[in-house]
């Protein structure tokens, strides 16, 4: 019998820095968490058969954060979906948010996303992953 794997944070942005950064926050709170550097790595590499959540940064080179968005829900798969970004505008916030996303963040990250004292949103991802299979779209 095949083991699934736990519910996943997969992270997907071009800045090594802000990988990293998320890796810690997220392992910290005991989360697993898999990285990845760009929409299209993340589209070769994701099995849909894995339960997690996605954060995904707007501005990439190449498939934008966006764009990868909407290839997911071309494709019909639905993971929850948390928008990061370090240029944030309201028109892309709400064609995020219309289109399915949990929350949008700006970069750089607030006190309350790296506190550790309480869940905050980091905390919060864990119960996405956790609850929300990938096939399903979590509502709010």
């Amino acid at each position: 019998m095949q083991m699934t794997p736990d519910p996943t944070v997969f992270v997907v942005d071009d800045d090594p820095a802000i990988r990293d950064s998320l890796r810690w926050l997220i392992e910290s709170v005991g989360l697993p968490v898999e990285t990845f550097n760009s929409a299209r790595d993340f589209l070769d590499r994701y099995d849909p058969k894995r339960a997690g959540c996605l954060v995904l940064d707007v501005r990439m080179p190449g498939m934008s954060g966006v764009d990868l968005q909407e290839q997911l829900a071309s494709r019909s798969l639905r993971i929850p979906i948390i928008i990061i970004t370090g240029h944030a505008d309201l028109p892309t916030a709400v064609r995020t948010l219309k289109k399915g996303a949990l929350d949008f963040i700006e970069k750089p990250f607030s006190d309350q996303l790296q506190a550790h004292s309480s869940p905050g949103p980091i905390g919060n991802w864990g119960k996405l992953c956790l609850h929300q299979p990938s096939t399903a779209l979590f509502t709010l």
